[in-house]
């Protein structure tokens, strides 16, 4: 598992793993769509009325659903709690990533709540995002026992990699010996089996793994600073100026009163709002 925003190519399942773009859907013109919800968005928050959100739903633990059927995951979760702040409804539209950021372009829903981090010059042309709730960059993973601390620690070490993705990059960069991997849970399968010493890999989809196994023989060893993380928030197609504000008022409020905090370990088993 990697996440879909920063995969180079190759996988489907996680970075901004799991998809295959930067941030995903087929390309977008910069004229703001209409949405076909009567109403603008900004009317409708002020009038508390209902608003669309476009998200996959099978992407775990972000957007997906629970053993009983119900949607559920961290992006859901804080736009439930985005709503209640503003006095909203919101009706969740679940959508192929592939065609997600067209869909909101297109006016289908009003807002995509799916990881997304805005990172490429034409989406930033195209799309407006709100306040980050989450924030992600590379981590160095290692046996619980190692000696590795940092990214010079593994020039000549067997580092398991998916070779497409711009975290195999990176640690190619750093001199690793690259150990060739389909992907995260791969990467650390090996480094528990001695035929690997370290994977540079997505803080998030490593949190989700380790709270997932906990008794995992492996453990974060170094973080990216926090200049070099990306944030993901709540998109919306330019023109919605006032109520990106909205949103992202709400976000912060979420951030002052704990409840981001609460969903981050809940999900992750960490506070994930915080750079």
């Amino acid at each position: 598992m990697m996440l879909k925003k920063f995969i180079l190519g190759g996988m489907t399942a996680l970075v901004l793993a799991a998809c295959g773009g930067s941030e995903g859907g087929s390309g977008a013109s910069s004229a703001p769509a209409q949405s076909a919800v009567s109403g603008s968005l900004i009317e409708r928050i002020n009038n508390k009325g209902t608003v669309t959100v476009g998200t996959e739903g099978t992407y775990a633990p972000f957007t997906y659903h629970d053993k009983d059927g119900k949607l559920t995951g961290y992006d859901v979760e804080v736009t439930r709690a985005v709503a209640d702040k503003l006095g909203i409804k919101v009706e969740f539209k679940e959508t192929q990533w592939d065609s997600m950021m067209a869909g909101l372009k297109a006016g289908r829903f009003d807002v995509v709540a799916n990881q997304v981090g805005l990172t490429s010059p034409e989406r930033q042309a195209t799309f407006d995002k709100s306040e980050p709730y989450s924030w992600s960059g590379a981590v160095l993973v290692a046996r619980k026992d190692s000696n590795i601390k940092s990214l010079a620690d593994i020039k000549g070490v067997k580092t398991a990699q998916s070779l497409t993705s711009n975290y195999g990059e990176k640690a190619k960069a750093a001199g690793a010996d690259l150990v060739a991997v389909d992907g995260l849970a791969q990467s650390l399968t090996l480094i528990e089996q001695k035929r690997a010493d370290a994977t540079l890999n997505d803080e998030l989809a490593v949190l989700d793994y380790l709270k997932k196994n906990p008794n995992a023989g492996v453990k974060i060893v170094w973080s990216a600073p926090a200049d070099e993380k990306v944030g993901s928030g709540l998109i919306v197609n330019k023109g919605n100026d006032e109520a990106v504000a909205k949103f992202s008022t709400a976000i912060n409020e979420l951030k002052a009163d704990g409840t981001l905090k609460k969903l981050g370990e809940q999900f992750f088993g960490k506070d994930i709002s915080v750079q």
